[in-house]
């Protein structure tokens, strides 16, 4: 009886390591190859676990911008300046600051420009726009925070159209801790302007609002003169970040969202090899390896296109990796790269594509 307990337990213990090996395969970020339809690097460490939520809400705070209410069970907390990754009913991944109450729970709140397709939309805005209506269930992943609002007796925020929604949580936090705090809000015009009447009532005169139709472009000249303990903050079209960087005080740097692609810093031009595909191709000094491996394999998946959402990894067969992203491990970099915005340390990186 005992050696048949044994060869029981071993059985058993052996039936379970082949279960856990299978289910690490098939759930494993490039499985199958060659990449990933969604961001699953991560799994595990709560941001990037999938929820489902139902969208119970829809509003219009501005002319082109629709706000979702979603509510789902036991959702993450979070804090101003955080994101949600939003899976929509086409597979599209974006990305969305989440504008609504940290303190409220079970409840997101999100807000979408429209971004038609000839002024560079990739069509996400306009899913949200069109489909996403009371009723529906949509799958989300986070939040994350790259954008937090770190502890300050002073701040200033700057904001340029939708890029007033991971700015309008700071603005209440700032309120309620009794900071001192300034904002300048831009737009196109003011009926474009989402949360405007909010903020003023919240502000009064510490709100200033620029509506490009009515004021021209915004007047940046006294950050020069910002204090030292004060944080600047900025969200808004890379234009207007460009500019608030440029007006601080020499040695200092504003806090930045951005959820457009930037191009490479420092870069130098080098080779990748799609190993399976058996073709080259030429990575430019101011190009993604992204972009280049597009132009030959034009189906390939990615999403944020800056390095924190997953959906581009790739396996590395030989070269050294520059990594820039924000989201895999040590260990998860010893073999594989977010090919958005990592890089080759070398003159060739050879990728199992």
């Amino acid at each position: 009886m005992p050696r048949f307990t044994t060869v029981a337990l071993a059985a058993g213990a052996a039936l379970l390591v082949r279960r856990a090996v299978r289910s690490r395969m098939t759930s494993a970020p490039l499985w199958p190859l060659p990449s990933l339809e969604t961001p699953v690097s991560g799994y595990g460490r709560g941001a990037t676990v999938p929820r489902r939520v139902l969208v119970t809400g829809r509003a219009v705070p501005a002319a082109g911008v629709v706000e979702l209410r979603l509510e789902g069970e036991r959702l993450p907390s979070w804090e101003p300046g955080a994101h949600l990754d939003l899976v929509l009913p086409s597979g599209q991944i974006r990305q969305y600051s989440l504008c609504g109450d940290p303190a409220q729970p079970d409840v997101y709140r999100i807000a979408a420009r429209l971004i038609a397709e000839e002024q560079g939309g990739r069509g996400g805005s306009r899913e949200v726009h069109e489909q996403l209506h009371e009723g529906v269930e949509i799958e989300v992943r986070g939040p994350r925070n790259r954008f937090p609002l770190v502890s300050s007796p002073a701040y200033v925020f700057v904001a340029g159209g939708i890029g007033i929604t991971p700015v309008l949580p700071m603005v209440r936090a700032a309120e309620a801790a009794g900071a001192d705090w300034r904002l300048v809000y831009c737009g196109r015009t003011r009926a474009s302007m989402p949360y405007l009447a909010h903020l003023v009532r919240i502000g009064g005169d510490r709100v200033t609002v620029v509506a490009e139709d009515e004021d021209g472009y915004p007047d940046l000249s006294f950050l020069a003169q910002v204090p030292a303990e004060a944080q600047v903050y900025c969200c808004g079209p890379d234009g207007l970040m460009d500019a608030v960087a440029a007006a601080m005080p020499e040695g200092r740097a504003p806090r930045l969202e951005r959820f457009s692609a930037v191009a490479p810093a420092d870069g130098t031009p080098f080779e990748v090899e799609l190993r399976r595909s058996g073709r080259t191709v030429a990575v430019a000094a101011d190009q993604s390896v992204l972009a280049a491996v597009r132009e030959e394999v034009p189906g390939l998946m990615y999403s944020c296109t800056q390095g924190f959402c997953g959906t581009c990894r790739q396996t590395v067969l030989d070269g050294e990796v520059d990594h820039r992203d924000e989201l895999l491990t040590d260990a998860e970099r010893a073999d594989s790269m977010l090919i958005c915005v990592s890089r080759c340390a070398g003159k060739k990186l050879v990728l199992d594509l």
